[in-house]
């Protein structure tokens, strides 16, 4: 009987506990719905995230996204700037540090 217990303890722990980088956050910008799928900031640059998001439900790779800057860096190493109302001023506007 006490090991039932103990597996049902495990079980609510284990569900209970919740990740910041699991919950999905979406808002509408000029009518289009931008999620944050995952994201990760940086330890030595606070300023950084890496972060995964999907415009219109469409899933963009992981790319990092720099506030200080006001760019994105995809994996390529190209730098896009942030225009008005884009994924990367959602970022940073969420997570003012």
């Amino acid at each position: 009987m006490k090991k039932y217990g103990v597996i049902l303890l495990i079980l609510i722990v284990s569900f209970s506990w919740a990740s910041p980088t699991w919950a999905i956050v979406c808002r509408n910008y000029e009518g289009h719905e931008i999620c944050i799928l995952s994201i990760k900031r940086s330890a030595k640059k606070y300023w950084e995230y890496q972060a995964s998001v999907s415009v219109d439900g469409v899933k963009t790779p992981v790319e990092i996204y720099n506030c200080r800057g006001k760019f994105k860096l995809q994996k390529d190493r190209t730098v896009i700037p942030f225009t008005e109302n884009s994924p990367g001023e959602m970022i940073c506007s969420f997570f003012k540090g």
